[in-house]
This record gives structure tokens, sequence and C-alpha cells, in this order.
């Protein structure tokens, strides 16, 4: 059994940083793929970066340039660093992850950018 438990987020406003962590309750090195994903009110949950099952990184094409995802196997621990924020990166976010069959997911972080 696996425990996500998301912590960062916050208001701010448009133009801004924040930075997401996701601490896992136990070694994250067998958990993959792992990553963030986020829904917005009336919107469907949406994948935004992710470490692959082979460890490269993927992005939601509308985050590229701007958020940077990381985790540290030691400290058990998935990162997400968002840069230069926008109204639309608005949603609840969720961290994920996969070990073998099984999926976990956090409890979620609300990330409200205002304009």
């Amino acid at each position: 059994q696996v425990q996500l438990v998301e912590s960062g987020g916050g208001l701010v406003q448009a133009g801004g940083s924040l930075r997401l962590s996701c601490a896992a309750s136990g070694s994250i090195f067998s958990i993959n793929p792992m990553g963030w994903f986020r829904q917005a009110p009336g919107k469907q949950r949406e994948g935004v970066a992710t470490f692959t099952n082979s460890g490269n990184t993927a992005y939601a094409d509308s985050v590229k340039g701007r958020f940077t995802i990381s985790r540290d196997n030691a400290k058990n621990t998935l990162n997400l660093q968002m840069n230069s924020l926008k109204p639309e990166d608005t949603a609840v976010y969720y961290c994920h992850g996969r070990r073998e069959t099984t999926d976990y997911w956090g409890q979620g972080t609300q990330v409200t950018v205002s304009s």
C-alpha cells in the first residue's frame, strides 16, 4: 500500500511560482510511472507532468517550459516546480503513482492563480 500526500498549493498572482511536493509513505523507487495530474472545475482530470516507465519526463503542451517535475528517491518525494503561472493553471493538483498494476492517488492540493 502506498499513501501519497501533496503539499505546496495556494493562491498566487499570475506570473508567480509555486512548488508542489508529494510525499510517499514508502519507497518510490518501484513506482513508475509517477507524476502530476490536475482537474479544473467542470473539466476532466488531465496529465500535467510525469516520469514515464523508462524514467523520461513528459509534459502537457500547456505547461512545457514553465513546469519542471523532479523526484528524490532517497526522500521518497515527487516535486513540481511551477513558474510563470497563468489563471488557466487554476485546478486541484493530484500526485499519481503506479506500482505493478495498482494506481495510487493523493488527496489533491488546490492551486489558484489570480489575474
